[in-house]
């Protein structure tokens, strides 16, 4: 990666909603948005583990980022999006979708205006949250996306990625 591509990371975020909160991640992750149009379950793995979908022939696990981080859900309507994303999963990269109630816009917000992320007192854990960025008098969460999910839950998706999963897949196809 080379300095352009850092400075774009560092500037460029995709914006979207969880309930009534606004959360970002640095637009170089981002793959692509799909449609949310269903999954297949995957038993005995976390609750935040929403099932998994067929992109292109590959396994793709999707996180409920709002059962993640342990806010109200809801009923899922027409906005709601799976956002592929990139994580570094001790040190590969690795695919997986992340359940979103609805994409709102790329931003550029200036490191001027990121503030780090408070000692307390917010509804997901600092350690998720690279940053608070302010925008239009409301704070917009910016997400350190390898760090949403610790070593041993990045292992139930390596592993769900790794088996072969049932010809039910073929349902949740995109």
């Amino acid at each position: 990666m080379d300095t352009q591509d850092q400075g774009i990371e560092q500037n460029q975020y995709l914006t979207f909603r969880l309930a009534e909160e606004e959360f970002g991640v640095g637009i170089l992750q981002v793959k692509e948005i799909l449609e949310y149009g269903g999954v297949t379950s995957v038993p005995m793995v976390p609750d935040f583990i929403k099932g998994v979908i067929n992109l292109r022939g590959n396994v793709v696990p999707v996180m409920d980022l709002k059962a993640r981080f342990q806010m109200q859900s809801g009923e899922l309507d027409k906005r709601a999006c799976v956002v592929i994303v990139e994580v570094n999963m001790n040190g590969e990269e690795t695919v997986m979708g992340i359940l979103v109630d609805a994409v709102s816009e790329v931003m550029e917000i200036p490191p001027q205006d990121i503030e780090p992320p408070p000692p307390f007192g917010s509804k997901v854990s600092v350690d998720f949250i690279k940053g608070m960025a302010k925008v239009d008098k409301q704070f917009t969460m910016l997400l350190d996306i390898d760090k949403i999910l610790s070593e041993e839950e990045l292992a139930v998706v390596g592993s769900i990625q790794a088996e072969n999963l049932p010809e039910t897949l073929e349902a949740a196809s995109v």
